[in-house]
């Protein structure tokens, strides 16, 4: 999922832009009353108004659904507070702040959704925020020898793990001091890979 499905209505014809919003919409909607795993595409069809064979033609299941719905609300999150990634270890509290952010909108304490939704959150947002750290390292390259992609996963799956494990806590300690907690565990990975940038 390079790049994430979020990004992936720019090019495409505005009725089909629509009518997977109108499906990430729907599925949005039931996720407020119903866990992931008890929804079906039949709901999911009933809830935007569309049949199944539009359902069908597409996402090839609920989970990509999910997928897409997770990456774009997750990706407007990042534009909404400007979150980008400049090469250096400081970003890192700000990127780990928005994935918590995320996740605290989305999930209640102590709740297991995130392992019932499983992958598809999971492969959505470490997409976005893997995409966001490449594009700061093409900016502000790490060392020569070191590639960025391999940095870039390494990381978004690092704070992404980390945010998983704060958001499941029945008792969730405050959003600004975990990504400060994240930033601690995660810059030591950036830590003599890249180069500060310079003013």
């Amino acid at each position: 999922m390079e790049g994430s499905r979020a990004a992936e209505g720019k090019d495409l014809d505005p009725r089909v832009r629509r009518t997977r919003k109108m499906l990430q919409d729907a599925l949005a909607s039931l996720l407020k009353e119903r866990d992931f795993d008890t929804i079906s595409i039949g709901d999911i069809a009933e809830e935007s108004t569309l049949n199944r064979a539009t359902f069908y033609d597409h996402y090839p299941d609920k989970f990509a659904l999910l997928e897409c719905l997770v990456g774009s609300q997750f990706q407007e999150l990042i534009v909404q507070r400007n979150i980008c990634f400049d090469g250096c270890a400081r970003a890192l509290r700000k990127i780990a702040t928005g994935v918590c952010c995320y996740l605290a909108a989305t999930l209640k304490p102590g709740s297991d959704g995130l392992w019932r939704a499983g992958a598809p959150m999971d492969t959505a947002i470490v997409s976005v925020v893997r995409r966001l750290i490449l594009d700061g390292f093409a900016k502000h390259p790490p060392k020569a020898g070191v590639p960025a992609e391999l940095v870039s996963s390494t990381i978004a799956w690092a704070i992404y793990g980390a945010a998983k494990e704060w958001a499941m806590s029945p008792k969730r300690m405050p959003v600004d001091r975990i990504g400060g907690l994240i930033e601690k565990v995660v810059a030591p990975i950036l830590t003599g890979l890249t180069r500060e940038p310079t003013a």
